[in-house]
């Protein structure tokens, strides 16, 4: 079943095809804490990502970010980002999923705040 569903999907992990490419071509330069594993062909003219899991593009952190846009040449298993302490941790984009974020007024939660900023127009 996995095998039908890498042939027939490229949101699954990576396709038959990317992983002949990255066996023919890819030299591992390294993972992220969330297992995906990053690649440059031969000459690093070319860097690419294989997902564990869902291709999701807000899944790669900041740091593997920029070396995979040729921000830096260095990756971050190499030279590692600097951090300021008031940083966050790195999260995914989580709309569309029950973490997503909603506002106290938002219908969306499971017991919404009453809104008393305003007072509704009646006609006298």
């Amino acid at each position: 079943m996995s095998f039908l569903l890498r042939a027939l999907t490229w949101w699954n992990s990576q396709t038959i095809n990317t992983q002949f490419w990255t066996w023919r071509n890819g030299i591992k330069v390294g993972e992220d804490s969330d297992g995906n594993v990053f690649y440059q062909n031969k000459d690093g003219s070319r860097r690419w990502v294989i997902y564990k899991g869902e291709s999701e593009a807000s899944r790669v952190s900041p740091e593997w970010h920029g070396w995979l846009h040729h921000t830096w040449n260095e990756p971050p298993t190499e030279v590692p980002l600097a951090h300021k302490p008031w940083e966050a941790p790195h999260v995914p984009n989580m709309t569309g999923t029950p973490a997503a974020y909603h506002p106290d007024g938002s219908l969306y939660r499971a017991e919404p705040v009453a809104r008393r900023d305003y007072d509704a127009w009646q006609p006298e």
